[in-house]
């Protein structure tokens, strides 16, 4: 009998008595899927081979470091991978039982093994620039991020947003901007946005500029901008873009003391007013590369499967809103359970 399980990652028991381990630290599945190259969800012991996109298995083995035994990306007859639509690279993993190489014995003693399986990984249907959204196909697991699964965090239309943004760097020229989001995503949006204005020059610290490195040999992109220095003096009309764990550290306080540059903020949490001050930020806005609240229920409808898991963020909230107004089945996953009961 198949069954999901949030242990090590995001653990698919198959009716074979196999394990898709997704996102596991420690990579110990019988089979390892990886969605994306974020930290929370890269693995910790050395990989070995795993199932993900040739972006992320190149953006894996960059942030871990040269020091770091390669990670080599693999294929699996009953595993593919879509465009999760997160960040680059990012994909959304389809397990289908009924591809699982297996005996004829197999197959009697589980039954016809027919279960498709849908893991998400942090995902977003918008297409942004380079980016082409998550597009849900059905099945009849889904294994759903629900990071912002309420219903509050409803999101600007994305042409508007962006809109938005580019007429604020202009409207602020006279001032060099400090923009902060993660290394891995928002980093790379902001600067496709920053070359889209008025403004003059573009830089970025050496952790963006890494990022920035792999994805532009693999997407054939030119961010076009300069590597940032202590030396570097910044003006009227400059961006630095920075990862947001910098935003109050100590360094970025003393280039808003000499050059009176503006703090901007890029998140979904920006949708409440404790997110500018968490920060320390001017200025903020509501850039995600998640699914909000709408587009998470147009996702489950679309895959329209018979259970439905959730998973981080306000997992309860949303399996109950998809229970009590959406008529699904609906769970959330709790670490370490071992019964319907625990659920």
């Amino acid at each position: 009998m198949s069954n999901v399980r949030y242990t090590d990652g995001i653990r698919i028991d198959l009716a074979t008595g196999e394990t898709v381990a997704c996102d596991s630290e420690d990579v110990t599945g019988d089979v390892n899927a990886l969605s994306h190259a974020h930290g929370d969800h890269l693995y910790r012991a050395t990989p070995g081979s795993l199932v993900c996109s040739e972006l992320t298995a190149a953006l894996a083995n960059h942030r871990r470091g040269e020091d770091a035994v390669p990670l080599e990306r693999t294929d699996h007859p009953a595993i593919r991978q879509v465009d999760a639509g997160h960040v680059a690279g990012s994909r959304a993993t389809y397990v289908d039982e009924s591809e699982v190489p297996r005996t004829s014995a197999d197959r009697t003693q589980s039954g016809d093994g027919e279960t498709v399986f849908c893991y998400t990984g942090d995902c977003s249907t918008r297409d942004r620039d380079y980016l082409t959204g998550f597009d849900p196909e059905p099945a009849d697991v889904l294994i759903i991020e629900t990071t912002y699964g309420k219903p509050e965090y409803v999101f600007p239309e994305q042409q508007e947003l962006e809109r938005r943004i580019v007429d604020w760097l202009d409207e602020e020229y006279d001032s060099p901007v400090l923009l902060f989001g993660y290394s891995l995503g928002r980093a790379q949006k902001l600067q496709r946005l920053v070359a889209r204005s008025e403004r003059d020059r573009l830089f970025v610290t050496k952790a963006v500029a890494g990022v920035n490195g792999v994805i532009g040999e693999h997407l054939g992109i030119d961010f076009g901008a300069e590597r940032y220095r202590r030396e570097t003096e910044l003006g009227a009309g400059d961006a630095l873009v920075l990862p947001s764990r910098t935003s109050k550290l100590a360094f970025v306080d003393d280039i808003v003391e000499e050059t009176g540059a503006i703090k901007a903020g890029f998140s979904g949490w920006a949708t409440n007013d404790s997110f500018r001050y968490r920060g320390g930020y001017d200025e903020t806005f509501v850039l995600s590369d998640h699914c909000d609240f709408s587009e998470l229920c147009d996702v489950v409808r679309a895959v329209d499967p018979e259970q439905v898991y959730t998973n981080h963020g306000f997992d309860e909230a949303f399996a109950d809103h998809l229970a009590t107004n959406m008529g699904y089945e609906a769970r959330p996953l709790k670490r370490n359970q071992s019964s319907l009961s625990d659920f």
